[in-house]
């Protein structure tokens, strides 16, 4: 895999985010912000994977923000993050019936968000992209059935462009997902890093 700087900062700085809360979790199994910090990392490595490692690591993203929300249903980031997960399950499933269902418990938990924060510009940002995501969906099958039915017949130079585009297509829906869960793991991970006020006199 060819990561260039500032994936690699990305990689290692995820990594050690999602060790992080592993070991938190370790000590305090009921810590929902922990959790939801677990989650978003885990989001974020899955797009450094490839094939099967990208939708079990999704999987697990998707179970330890189901876990956060069991602690605390009220949580609007946590509800947030797992619609962006149930985003980026859907589109890395093949099954059309089934990533149809990921893009409505995305929709689901989007809406949950925006009721429990109506203020916050970005969840009602995902919510409106939500309904877009079962037709980028459908192009993006389109386009990688066209691509497997003229790899029989193209060059190993054509073939090699080929997967280039349906990756950058990839990373084109999936880029404003790995962002967004990004900037809140970043978030989460600063206030858990802030030191403690110190005591008063």
């Amino acid at each position: 895999m060819d990561l260039q700087s500032n994936d690699l900062d990305r990689l290692v700085f995820f990594e050690h985010a999602r060790k992080a809360a592993e070991a938190a979790y370790a000590a305090n199994p009921r810590d929902a912000d922990n959790l939801t910090r677990w989650g978003g990392a885990l989001l974020e490595l899955a797009s450094f994977q490839s094939g099967g490692d990208t939708i079990k690591m999704v999987k697990d993203a998707v179970s330890k923000l189901e876990e956060a929300l069991e602690v605390n249903p009220s949580r609007h980031d946590t509800l947030w993050c797992l619609g962006n997960a149930h985003t980026s399950e859907g589109f890395y499933t093949q099954d059309n019936q089934a990533a149809m269902a990921s893009f409505d418990k995305a929709t689901q938990c989007f809406q949950q968000a925006v009721e429990l924060d109506p203020s916050n510009e970005l969840y009602q940002k995902s919510l409106d992209l939500s309904s877009k995501a079962p037709q980028l969906h459908q192009e993006l099958q389109k386009q990688m059935e066209s691509q497997q039915v003229s790899q029989g017949t193209t060059s190993a130079s054509s073939r090699k462009a080929s997967k280039k585009k349906e990756s950058d297509l990839k990373y084109d829906i999936l880029g404003w997902v790995i962002l967004a869960v990004g900037i809140v793991a970043w978030v989460g991970m600063a206030k858990s890093q802030v030191p403690p006020p110190p005591p008063r006199a």
